[in-house]
């Protein structure tokens, strides 16, 4: 697998780093990621390999307050003037990179966490750019807006309730601890969103539960909801399911949800992590072939 860093100047001036994986044959297709509140778009680099092996180009960029993007660790968590809306506008800035570098080919959006909640975001006013649609570790956003406190940054820490006593305050990410070790060592990861960030992150959460808004998404997308059912964000795999049927309610006719029993948060980190890719490269089979 050959990886590439990248940067996108967005529309604000932004200077948005990124990464472009491929492999040695030409593609069939693309895979986009947006990752996750709190980590950065390297982190995905197990999953490309997959991906790149299975014939995909991959790209992933770092959000705005996060990873190389933010520039400095003092900026991480503040998503800056342009708050949640340059960062869901820097999804279609890096879709249009990568279709540039492959036109023609087969473009899914696949969003974790943070990300899904932007790629929710996103098909609201894009689905037609879109040849398919990923959300991992997602949730109901406009659920878990009623338990955030928009003035106050995002304390990752509370999703750990579940399965305290810990080891450690990231245990909620995965069952598999030498993950868990990972993610708590690397200096780019850990962080909620400072308290404007959230602001605006949440302020169109409504928008995203409204049955009229979403029947602007076009009725032939593909989507494909991944999660694990003991996933705090999961509500036990009912906020994933409220959110595939406010899909199906809004005339979505292909959308598939996959529950993964005892699995945490980091769908592609957890330790059925083999038996998860493995249920995503045989949906992108189906759907982009």
């Amino acid at each position: 697998m050959n990886e590439t860093e990248l940067t996108l100047t967005a529309a604000d001036g932004t200077k948005v780093a990124g990464y472009c994986w491929q492999g040695s044959d030409a593609p069939r297709g693309i895979v986009q990621i947006a990752h996750g509140m709190g980590e950065h778009a390297a982190r995905y680099r197990r999953l490309a390999e997959a991906l790149t092996k299975a014939g995909f180009a991959v790209y992933a960029n770092d959000h705005r307050g996060h990873g190389k993007t933010a520039g400095s660790p003092d900026r991480f968590g503040d998503l800056g003037v342009g708050g949640w809306r340059a960062l869901v506008a820097d999804l279609g800035a890096l879709g249009e990179f990568a279709r540039r570098d492959h036109p023609g080919l087969p473009l899914v959006l696949l969003g974790h966490s943070m990300g899904s909640f932007a790629l929710q975001q996103y098909l609201l006013d894009h689905a037609t750019e879109l040849d398919a649609a990923v959300l991992s570790g997602t949730s109901a956003v406009d659920v878990m807006a009623q338990l955030i406190d928009p003035t106050q940054e995002a304390d990752l820490a509370v999703f750990n309730a579940a399965f305290e006593p810990a080891r450690t305050e990231s245990d909620w990410l995965s069952r598999d601890e030498a993950e868990v070790d990972k993610y708590v060592a690397d200096p780019m990861c850990g962080f909620g969103l400072d308290g404007p960030s959230v602001a605006t992150m949440v302020e169109r959460a409504a928008d995203l539960a409204d049955l009229e808004a979403l029947r602007a998404i076009r009725s032939d997308l593909p989507i494909l909801l991944l999660s694990g059912e003991a996933d705090p964000l999961a509500g036990g795999g009912a906020l994933v399911e409220l959110v595939a049927s406010r899909y199906r309610d809004a005339g979505v006719s292909d959308v598939t949800v996959i529950l993964n029993p005892g699995a945490r948060h980091e769908i592609f980190n957890e330790t059925n992590r083999d038996e998860v890719t493995a249920d995503l490269l045989q949906w992108l089979d189906r759907v982009v072939g």
